[in-house]
């Protein structure tokens, strides 16, 4: 995993729990915590962090991953205003993922492994997504969607139908904007 995510993580938890917070982290862990933004660590170094955060917050991995994924966005759209400059809203902007978001991202960060996001609209207007990555990251990307419903205004709601977290082999994610 590229070391911007790490440094995504601790600007997250640096900004809203303290310095120290994230210290603790690091040592709860036992992982280094030394994360350049080009770097390639372990995705178990992520999930050690993810882990002793849950522990220490007495909340579930996952709800620690939407988190993340929710408080990232802005940090995201600070550093890299490009990535957002030419969508109006935040169903264009996941629309964008595969095409346009991880293109700049492996452009940016050599060697980034991205998920690959399948999109299918249904008759009544949701967006269905289908996501498979063996790092199991669902609860990342439905932050990530939070968090850019934020930054456009929108208001979205988001079901897992099925999840890898849970033995199936996909997770499918329906997604509604309600504005």
């Amino acid at each position: 995993m590229k070391g911007v995510v790490f440094n995504l993580l601790e600007d997250a938890v640096v900004a809203e729990h303290g310095i120290d917070v994230w210290e603790e982290l690091i040592d709860d862990a036992a992982v280094s915590g030394a994360y350049t933004s080009l770097g390639n660590y372990s995705d178990a170094d992520m999930a050690a962090l993810v882990g002793a955060a849950a522990s220490k917050l007495g909340a579930e991995p996952s709800a620690v991953l939407r988190w993340f994924g929710n408080k990232a966005m802005p940090m995201l759209k600070e550093r890299y205003p490009a990535l957002f400059a030419n969508h109006r809203s935040s169903r264009d902007f996941v629309l964008s993922v595969n095409s346009i978001i991880h293109p700049e991202v492996r452009k940016l960060y050599a060697g980034a492994s991205c998920p690959f996001f399948h999109f299918r609209e249904s008759p009544d207007g949701a967006l269905l997504m289908r996501y498979e990555s063996s790092r199991k990251l669902c609860d990342l990307a439905h932050g990530f969607i939070e968090g850019a419903a934020t930054i456009f205004g929108d208001k979205v709601a988001i079901t897992h139908h099925s999840c890898m977290n849970h033995g199936d082999a996909a997770c499918l994610v329906e997604i509604r904007w309600s504005n």
